[in-house]
Order: structure tokens, then sequence, then C-alpha cells
């Protein structure tokens, strides 16, 4: 194939994956990886350094929107970076040491019980105006989000398992260079009792920040090529920016249900890609 195809169809690819990725919350990974491997024949390892960079760009590209309209809750965000942040040190340097496969399965099976667990019947419990969390309170967590009715409140709850569960996000993340905004938005969204438009804006928040800690040992490994890495960038940052300006407009049940897919999609990737020995 020629360059320049090559280039222009890696470009267009990650224009969709930057647009999925903003507007699920889940970071443009989840496709790229899979995108460069499976229909490019890319090097994994390459691939999921190109993929943590278009992270970086999708977080960059959707975050500024969001936190300007005023979705995304910037403390929540930045403390539970620490967790993020700490897990995908760790995930990146166990990438080289600790096979992949098995965590992918268990990863794409955890993800079908997800789907499960975000469509169950029942009213949504973010929004409940249920009594203030005490841990949540003392560190300033509970805010307000904008609607058509004005800004509505809500409270945070479940802070130490939310915690808990993105220090596994960061690991997965370092793993296997997806931003892991999965696991992210089910934490805040079902452990926490966030909005799920909160959910997804703050997930977009945090990502480049996590994606970040694993792609500079990636890059010191020289997993990073700049020929693949920028045209993806440069696609996944005008999707990511597209999928922001559509996320403000649709409604949750939309978001829920185009969330709830892209899920299935990912687990039966993971699982795939751990049968096969491709991750």
């Amino acid at each position: 194939m020629d360059i320049l195809w090559f280039t222009i169809l890696i470009w267009l690819g990650s224009l969709a994956a930057g647009f999925l990725g903003a507007l699920t919350g889940l970071g443009g990974g989840v496709v790229i990886v899979p995108l460069l491997t499976l229909a490019f024949g890319a090097d994994l390892r390459y691939a999921i350094g190109a993929s943590l960079v278009s992270v970086i760009a999708t977080s960059s590209g959707a975050a500024a929107a969001y936190v300007r309209e005023g979705y995304t809750n910037i403390r929540i965000g930045m403390f539970l970076e620490i967790a993020t942040t700490c897990g995908a040190l760790v995930g990146a340097f166990l990438a080289a040491r600790v096979p992949a496969a098995a965590i992918a399965i268990v990863f794409g099976l955890f993800l079908f019980f997800s789907v499960y667990q975000s469509n169950r019947g029942g009213p949504d419990l973010s929004e409940h105006d249920d009594a203030p969390d005490a841990l949540a309170a003392r560190l300033n967590l509970d805010s307000t989000y904008p609607t058509r009715d004005g800004a509505r409140s809500y409270h945070v709850h479940g802070v130490p398992a939310g915690f808990g569960l993105m220090f596994v996000a960061g690991g997965l993340s370092g793993l296997l260079g997806i931003g892991s905004g999965a696991l992210k938005v089910l934490a805040m969204d079902r452990l926490m009792r966030i909005p799920f438009k909160v959910s997804t804006t703050t997930s977009n928040f945090m990502i480049g920040v996590t994606a970040a800690a694993s792609a500079g040992v990636y890059l010191n490994r020289g997993y990073v090529d700049p020929g693949l890495a920028m045209p993806v960038v440069l696609g996944v940052l005008p999707g990511s920016l597209l999928g922001a300006r559509f996320l403000m407009r649709s409604s949750t049940r939309l978001l829920r249900n185009i969330f709830s897919a892209v899920l299935v999609v990912v687990a039966i990737e993971m699982i795939y890609n751990g049968v096969t020995g491709r991750v």
C-alpha cells in the first residue's frame, strides 16, 4: 500500500476513534490498538505507543470543552488521578514482564458483566437527592452540573471503592495501551453515583494524565514511532472535539446505549486478542 494512502486511512480511522472516545469517555485507544494491529499489521507494542499518545490528544481536545461548559468535576478528577497514575506506571513497567493474554480475557469478561450492570432496570442512583457522604463532603467532592432546567447538584459516594478501581483502570491503561475510560466511567457512575455525563466528561479529563504516565515508559523503550503516531494524533484530536460537541446535545439514555455497545465490542476484542495471543 502506498504510504500516502496508508497515512490517510490511519487518519480516517483515528478520526472515528477520537469521536467515539470523546462521546463515551472511553478514550480512542480501544479502537486505535485493534485498528493498527489487525487492519494495518502494526506491531502491538508500537500500536500501544501510538494509542497512548492518541489518548492524550483525545483528552486534551475534549477536556477543555467539557470544563468550559461546567460538566467536568475537576476536583474529583485530580483526586482520582493519584490512583490512575500510580496504576499506569505499574502497568507500563509490567507490560514487558507479565503476559497480558490472561488479563485481557478477564477484562473482557468483566466488561460483559459491566454491560449487564449498566443496563439493569431501576432508577438511576446518581439522580437521587440523597444525603451527602461524610468522606466526600470532607474532600469537598460534591458539585453541580448544567441541565436544561439550570444547575443541578449531586452527592458523591463510595470514594474508597472508586479510588481502588481507578488504580486497576490505570494499570490496564499502562498494560494494554487504552485509556481505560470504561472502568473510570463505571467507577464514577455506579460506585460513586455520579451523574453519567459528569462521569464521562471527568473520565476524558483524567485519561490524558493516565496515558501520559504510561507513554513516558513506552517512549523510553522506543515504542513510540512518530510516523505512526502523527496521523493518529491528527485524526483523534478533531474527532474528540466533534464528539465533545455532540455529547452536550445528546440524551443520557442515548449515551448509555452507545456506551454499552462499545463495551461489548471492546470485550469481544479483548477476549479474542487474549485467546489468540495478540495482546
